[in-house]
């Protein structure tokens, strides 16, 4: 299985916050999960936590490596940029990673760097990784908030996924 290629000072480990989630399933393939999690504006119809999605620069309404863009999410207005690009190609992981950033002071500054990884599996199986790690003092308050909000809201967005992409399948039919 494939890994998430982590920048510079964005390494698991040595950051103030970590969260990985993973789904593995059956029935559906990448290229139907791509489009769902590679257009920012499908987002909050299946994740409740994501909301005011926006391209910058004139781009969108799929993401591109470069693009810049905005959403909300955990109560936090994100300015991202993707950083990573790689839509489906059979045998290998179709990935996507943005930087995202809130705030302007050393109190509430947060950099994150947030990773998706779809690949196909034997068997028919599909998995689904999602891995973020952040860095300022917003993420060392998330780090001990009990229950995970980070952990809990990213399964709330791969589960939700996975529900659209199934209701997508079986409306086209």
């Amino acid at each position: 299985m494939s890994d998430i290629l982590w920048p510079a000072g964005y390494v698991p480990g040595f950051t103030d916050n970590y969260c990985s989630n993973e789904v593995i399933v059956t029935g559906l393939s990448v290229e139907e999960l791509w489009p769902l999690l590679n257009t920012p504006h499908l987002w909050p119809t299946y994740y409740a936590n994501s909301a005011n999605t926006r391209f910058y620069d004139g781009k969108g309404p799929e993401l591109a490596n470069g693009d810049r863009f905005y959403f909300e999410t955990f109560g936090f207005p994100v300015e991202a940029k993707v950083v990573e690009h790689v839509p489906p190609v059979v045998g290998q992981a179709a990935r996507i990673a943005w930087h995202g950033w809130a705030g302007s002071t050393p109190e509430d500054r947060l950099d994150v760097h947030h990773a998706w990884l779809i690949e196909e599996l034997s068997g028919g199986r599909v998995r689904i990784l999602t891995q973020e790690t952040q860095v300022g003092k917003p993420a060392q308050a998330l780090a001990q908030a009990k229950p995970n909000p980070m952990i809990n809201g990213h399964q709330d967005w791969l589960e939700g996924m996975v529900a659209a992409a199934r209701e997508i399948k079986n409306t086209s039919r």
